[in-house]
């Protein structure tokens, strides 16, 4: 594993698993929060987020994490490995709530300087509705590339998979 992808719904604990996954191995890391979002929420334009992972997945090695599933047809190709934590959305959702509260009013470290985490209903719902629309076309894209995706469908199956490496 050496050009790595974690994926899933938001409050699965994609951005845990890849800082624990990238110190395992020897990666660096990058989080499409970082690479999208600019101080203040403002969000980048398609081209410069495009732009900013080509520059990523041009290397030999990193570990990127986030769905961002517009942007899955220029990652897939280049991955050797699709980590796709594939949780329940009540877990998610759950982990989502316990994230606001923890960081409300601080910036994640996965995050752009500039961006405090905060509740937005809409993104909340996003959530909610996952496996009827971004989930389901997270799925789609990920079909033609099944040899090399790593579904782990609950966090004791995830530490297990972790421990194993």
């Amino acid at each position: 594993m050496r050009r790595v992808l974690v994926v899933g719904p938001c409050g699965a604990g994609k951005s845990t698993l890849a800082v624990e996954l990238a110190q395992k191995l020897d990666l660096p890391l990058f989080h499409l929060d970082k690479l999208n979002w600019q101080p203040g929420w403002i969000e980048s334009s398609r081209e410069q987020l495009i732009e900013r992972i080509e520059e990523v997945i041009s290397g030999e090695s990193w570990l990127l994490e986030g769905t961002y599933g517009s942007t899955l047809p220029q990652r897939l190709p280049r991955a050797d490995t699709v980590v796709y934590l594939d949780y329940p959305v009540s877990l998610c959702l759950w982990r989502l709530l316990k994230r606001i509260r923890h960081w409300r009013g601080k910036v994640r470290p996965d995050m752009t300087e500039g961006c405090e985490e905060r509740f937005d209903l809409s993104f909340f719902f996003y959530v909610a509705g996952w496996r009827w629309g971004p989930g389901k076309r997270l799925e789609e894209r990920l079909a033609p590339f099944m040899d090399k995706v790593i579904r782990l469908k609950s966090p004791s199956a995830t530490r297990l998979w972790l421990a194993g490496l």
